[in-house]
């Protein structure tokens, strides 16, 4: 099982944003984004949508430096990718499951 994170290469309000994923399951994926200290808002229904600065975080913490397409044949091959109109909330089974974001790395770096 790895976290796997993209280039930032996606720009959003003057940054640029790269995607978090898990090769293996959606509960490693939010522990791991729970710790690192990723906001709730930034889940995507198969991944995390996290900061250059979140993903130096990321990267430190174990995940993998992989390419995009490797982000959504590991998706793929776990199962876990879901069509964009069930990302967005609007159909499909998955559902996020909040959490608190004390202890966690980013609050323990001060970065929160």
């Amino acid at each position: 099982m790895a976290l796997l994170v993209d280039p930032a290469i996606w720009p959003w309000r003057g940054m640029l944003f790269c995607h978090l994923v898990s090769d293996a399951s959606l509960d490693e994926l939010h522990s791991f984004a729970r710790w690192i200290g990723v906001p709730e808002r930034a889940y995507g229904g198969d991944h995390y949508d996290i900061s250059e600065r979140m993903r130096v975080i990321a990267i430190d913490e174990g995940a993998l430096e992989v390419s995009s397409q490797d982000i959504v044949r590991a998706l793929y091959d776990a199962g876990l990718r879901r069509p964009p109109v069930s990302r967005n909330g609007q159909r499909g089974p998955a559902k996020f499951v909040p959490f608190a974001e004390e202890n966690s790395a980013a609050s323990a770096l001060g970065w929160d």
